[in-house]
């Protein structure tokens, strides 16, 4: 089954419908996803404004991320969460959705900067963790993710808006990056 098929199935089922019509339930996941994704992305900024030594600059890096991390790792919780329920809500217009695909090539592209930066820079935290300003790879790491959450932000809340459905007259290059030919509606 493709995930063209996959949205259309999902949409099709009772949870799906109930929570898309219900009077309540999708505004209030919607309300806790936005407040799941300010303690998510505001506690990395935190931490990040900490690598570039633009904020809290006489707190280790290391006893930054400690107090941190657990805020951080809740935050993703309640966002991944609510998000994958929105998700199932309305599966097929988000599946189509320009900015949510650009919204999960923004992920990808965080997850691997997390990577990049736990698996090579941060391994070296006991030489710099002290510094004011960290090097210039954690400075690097820290500003890409600003960039990006910033951006996944932006892309989340530019779904909502209707101007690139499939449903609407599109360019070519969207129906393309949207897959629209395979849109049942």
């Amino acid at each position: 089954m493709d995930l063209a098929r996959f949205a259309v199935w999902l949409g099709e089922t009772q949870g799906s419908i109930a929570l898309h019509e219900s009077l309540y339930m999708y505004t209030l996941i919607e309300s806790i996803h936005v407040i799941g994704i300010t303690l998510f992305v505001g506690s990395i900024a935190m931490v990040d404004l900490r690598l570039l030594g633009r904020a809290f600059s006489t707190v280790p890096v290391s006893e930054m991320t400690r107090r941190i991390l657990p805020w951080t790792v809740a935050g993703f919780v309640i966002m991944a969460t609510t998000g994958l329920l929105l998700f199932y809500a309305i599966p097929v217009r988000t599946y189509h959705s320009v900015w949510f695909r650009l919204k999960v090539v923004l992920f990808l592209i965080a997850a691997v900067n997390i990577w990049f930066f736990h698996r090579r820079v941060q391994r070296n935290v006991e030489y710099w963790d002290r510094q004011p300003v960290p090097p210039r790879p954690a400075r690097l790491a820290a500003t890409i993710s600003l960039v990006v959450w910033a951006s996944v932000v932006v892309a989340g809340r530019m779904i909502a808006y209707n101007w690139a459905d499939c449903d609407r007259p599109q360019p070519d290059w969207i129906n393309w990056i949207a897959q629209c030919t395979s849109y049942g509606g």
